[in-house]
């Protein structure tokens, strides 16, 4: 039986990649301090398979079984959050991956790090390939979580290279899904709150700036099989249908059927003007695209609230 520790693994991302791991027969060590996350995404693992530890990674990491594969997910990941959190970001970001990291070494572990689409910054390229530097601000308040996550790639590969540890980075583009907060501060959780509530569905600048939206499911494979390769280098996981924010509060009115109207607020300082992945390499070198469209991701989340629409 293959052991897995995933960090993080209380959060929205990091407790359905336990459910995965658990389903193709993993035991599972979830490490999170709660700080984000929470122990209702994992209440449902009541079996031998599964150890929770409430810990904080950025405290040294000690484990004493083996341990075959590290998924290092831990840290704030959106801007409600790390906005909140900058130091705890930073601090995760380093000192959380170079505990994770040693624990892969100290174990001989496999260890797959979670980016982020964040280190391409309000990017000049589009779609971005992984062999784009990005054009990130890093001294502005989106720069914490940005550059905490360029730093942990920056380890990562210090640790494969002078190291020898079997590293692998993955760039996670914008994901949604069942066990989003409400309340998170990304879009797809605040129009539907917003949608189902019947208020109104609050969109920041015009709306015409682009996101690309990936369901978890389809998410959470393409970590395990890049967890599962033999690469090194980073690899992007999204999917590649671009929609702009517009659109998007559009198809989640359609989808609940909610009255609610739109309105517009100033744009956050720093916030990108687009976000497509070039999904190329996960293709070539895992065989991995995205299988669940934007209105059937959208429908399997709100089925997942149990919320109808207010009629308030």
């Amino acid at each position: 039986m293959p052991t897995s520790v995933v960090t993080g693994g209380a959060g929205f991302l990091g407790s359905h990649l336990c459910d995965a791991l658990l389903e193709r027969g993993h035991r599972v060590v979830c490490i999170d301090n709660l700080e984000t996350g929470s122990l209702q995404n994992v209440e449902h693992h009541r079996d031998e398979k599964f150890l929770f530890m409430n810990h904080d990674v950025t405290e040294h990491v000690d484990i004493a079984e083996p341990v075959d594969f590290v998924y290092h997910l831990a840290s704030p990941a959106s801007p409600i959050d790390y906005l909140r959190l900058p130091l705890q970001t930073l601090k995760v970001g380093s000192y959380g991956t170079h505990n994770a990291l040693g624990l892969a070494k100290f174990k001989r572990s496999r260890f797959l790090l979670a980016s982020t689409s964040e280190v391409y910054g309000d990017p000049q390229v589009h779609p971005q390939p992984e062999t784009y530097w990005g054009h990130v601000n890093p001294i502005g308040p989106r720069g914490v979580y940005d550059e905490a996550k360029r730093y942990a790639e920056a380890i990562t590969m210090a640790y494969h290279r002078q190291q020898g540890v079997d590293t692998s980075i993955v760039r996670i583009f914008n994901t949604y899904g069942p066990r989003m907060r409400p309340h998170d501060g990304r879009a797809i959780p605040n129009f539907l709150d917003q949608a189902l509530d019947e208020k109104p569905l609050t969109i920041y600048g015009d709306g015409s700036q682009t996101r690309s939206f990936c369901y978890v499911d389809d998410l959470v494979r393409g970590l395990i099989l890049l967890a599962e390769s033999e690469e090194h280098l980073p690899v992007n996981i999204g999917n590649p249908g671009e929609y702009t924010i517009l659109e998007l509060a559009e198809a989640v009115l359609k989808t609940t059927g909610s009255k609610s109207q739109i309105v517009f607020e100033a744009l956050p300082v720093d916030d990108p003007q687009v976000r497509q992945p070039d999904i190329t390499r996960a293709r070539q070198l895992l065989g991995w695209e995205p299988e669940v469209g934007l209105d059937e991701g959208l429908r399997r989340t709100i089925a997942s609230l149990g919320r109808e629409p207010s009629l308030a």
